[in-house]
């Protein structure tokens, strides 16, 4: 694939490149088409979310059994998580 740029912009893809450490054009035009995509997949869950149907409050209840959630599989093996 062969994209043509005005000179201003050339320019800017090159400047981007040396100052950011990119081997190439390429791999800034690769990142920034690869950062689109995770931005538009984000979107998407975004819009799903706001979508769904809602649901029960969040509070300290539910927070605290997503903490014995995650600290379960460490307490099965016998190892404890530091807290910070």
């Amino acid at each position: 694939m062969n994209i043509s740029l005005p000179d201003a912009l050339k320019s800017f893809v090159d400047e981007q490149v040396s100052q950011r450490g990119y081997g190439s054009s390429s791999e800034y035009v690769r990142e920034l088409i690869r950062r689109d995509q995770d931005r538009l997949h984000l979107r998407n869950l975004l819009l799903a979310g706001a979508s769904s149907a809602p649901t029960a409050p969040v509070n300290e209840i539910y927070f605290e059994g997503l903490r014995e959630r995650v600290r379960g599989p460490a307490r099965v093996t016998g190892k404890t998580r530091r807290q910070p």
